[in-house]
C-alpha cells in the first residue's frame, strides 16, 4: 500500500476483508484508526488524504487471519465501560448487557449492596455493575489467573479497584458470603459444536465449552445458587438461545424462581433467578 492514500488504502482493506468479515468496512476503518494512532472519528473526517502507515498492511493481514478485531485492538465496549481484552479472556458481547438490563429492572430504584460475578474472565460483567451503581462493591472469581490478572487491570484503569475484589479459584471460593446480585456467563457450547474460526482459533475454550450438551457448569451452578444470593438478591445468567427450558428446569429443582429475558435479537437470553 506503499503511495496510497487512507481512503484508497480503506476501500481496497475493505473488498478483502469481505472474505473474512461481516463488518468488513467498519473493520478496516477501525485498524486504520489504529494505526494512525486516532480515533476513527479523525480519521474520517480529517485524515482521508494523509498517506497510509506502515503497520496497517500487518493489522489486516492478522484480522485476514480471523483473529477478532477486540484481540487486535486490545479493547472493547461493554455496557458503559470500555474494557481492555487479550486471548485469556472471552470477547465480551453486547448479548451480555441483557444481563445488566435484566438486573436494573428488578432492582429498580434500589440499588444491589454487593455483586458476584461468576467466571468473570475480562471484568465485563461485574464492572459493568459497579458502574451502574457507585455505592456497590463487588467479587469477581475465575479459575484462570491469566483472566484474573486481565480483570484486575481493567478495574484499575476504571477507577472501580477499590470496590472490587478477584478470587483465584471455583465458583464456590466467594463462599460463605451471600449477594444481592449474582451475574454468571458460563461456558455453554457443546463439546462438538462448529464455531466460527474468529472464535474457534482464538477464544480460550475453557470460557466456551461445557460438556457434550453444553449444561455442564449449569449443573454445577444449580447448587450454588441457593446459598449465594442474599435475601431478596436476585441471579442473572446468561444462557444459549436454545437452553431456556433445560437450564430453568436445572435451577427449578434446586428450588430457585426463574424468568426468562429475550436479547435485543429475540433470543432467550438471561436466566432470572430469585431464592
Amino acid at each position: 500500500m506503499s503511495g496510497a492514500t487512507v481512503t484508497a488504502a480503506l476501500a481496497g482493506a475493505t473488498r478483502a476483508l469481505a472474505a473474512v468479515s461481516d463488518t468488513a468496512r467498519l473493520d478496516a476503518e477501525l485498524l486504520m484508526a489504529a494505526a494512525l494512532g486516532c480515533t476513527r472519528e479523525t480519521m474520517l473526517l480529517a485524515r482521508g488524504g494523509a498517506a497510509v502507515p506502515p503497520g496497517f498492511a500487518a493489522l489486516i493481514d492478522r484480522r485476514l487471519a480471523h483473529e477478532p478485531i477486540a484481540y487486535i485492538l486490545g479493547e472493547r465496549d461493554f455496557w458503559t465501560i470500555t474494557l481492555a481484552v487479550t486471548p485469556a479472556v472471552l470477547i465480551p458481547r453486547a448479548d451480555s448487557e441483557t444481563l445488566i438490563e435484566a438486573a436494573i429492572d428488578r432492582f429498580g430504584a434500589r440499588a444491589p449492596a454487593t455483586v458476584l460475578d461468576l467466571g468473570t474472565g475480562s471484568g465485563a460483567l461485574l464492572l459493568a455493575a459497579l458502574a451502574q451503581w457507585p455505592q456497590a462493591t463487588g467479587t469477581g472469581v475465575d479459575a484462570s489467573a491469566a483472566a484474573l490478572a486481565v480483570a484486575a487491570d481493567n478495574a484499575a484503569r476504571l477507577g472501580l479497584a477499590p470496590r472490587a475484589r478477584f478470587l483465584h479459584g471455583d465458583w464456590d471460593a466467594a463462599c460463605p458470603a451471600r449477594f444481592d446480585l449474582l451475574l454468571c456467563n458460563p461456558p455453554y457450547v457443546e463439546t462438538d459444536a462448529a464455531l466460527p474460526p474468529d472464535v474457534a482459533r482464538y477464544e480460550p475454550a475453557a470460557a466456551l465449552f461445557a460438556g457434550v450438551d453444553g449444561l455442564d457448569d449449569y449443573r454445577r451452578l444449580a447448587p450454588l445458587l441457593p446459598r449465594m444470593l442474599a435475601p431478596g438478591g436476585v441471579g442473572c445468567v446468561e444462557i444459549g438461545r436454545e437452553q431456556a427450558a433445560a437450564v430453568s428446569a436445572l435451577f427449578a429443582a434446586a428450588g430457585l424462581g426463574v424468568s426468562v429475558r429475550r436479547d435485543l435479537a429475540g433470543h432467550d437470553r438471561c436466566l432470572i433467578v430469585t431464592g
